[in-house]
């Protein structure tokens, strides 16, 4: 078993952070079209509002919905493309900033009993997190960086 086990972890330290990326990048650039079209996606309405709140009222859905659609699906495209990664990530860490705010300014719609029982849009935006850790995980790539399937010996706990 161990031979296959050590080919199973090379193989997902390597291919880890790309199907990361990939992954991200669908999600995005797909919810992001969403918005695009009215009554689609699901989350449009409590992203509006929350855009709305954030900036007093300046800022509504008319010019916050298509402004998210286009941030998301940059997203979406620079994650599946690869291409200017730190810009995307930059964009990408914004907009999860955003997506937990109504979790503060809409507790009572993302509650059932605060804090501890979400909604269903809480748990869409708790879920979130995994997003970020995956983002995390591109992101240590962005300067080369890579997964090492087995530390060299002597640098980290032996036999876990």
């Amino acid at each position: 078993m161990e031979p296959l086990d050590r080919r199973i972890t090379a193989s997902l330290a390597r291919l880890g952070p790309t199907v990361a990326r990939i992954a991200l990048g669908v999600v995005f650039f797909w919810f992001g079209v969403l918005k695009f079209f009215p009554d689609l996606s699901p989350a449009q309405d409590l992203a509006a509002r929350t855009i709305e709140r954030l900036t007093l009222g300046v800022v509504g859905p008319s010019l916050s919905l298509p402004v998210l659609a286009t941030w998301e699906t940059l997203i979406g495209l620079g994650l599946l493309t690869g291409r200017f990664l730190r810009a995307t990530l930059f964009l990408l860490a914004v907009q999860m900033i955003g997506t937990f705010l109504p979790l503060v300014f809409f507790p009572d719609e993302t509650f059932m009993r605060f804090p501890f029982v979400p909604t269903l849009e809480g748990q869409y935006i708790i879920k979130n997190v995994v997003l970020i850790t995956a983002a995390m995980v591109v992101g240590a790539t962005v300067r080369g960086g890579r997964m090492v399937a087995e530390p060299p010996r002597g640098t980290a706990e032996e036999g876990r």
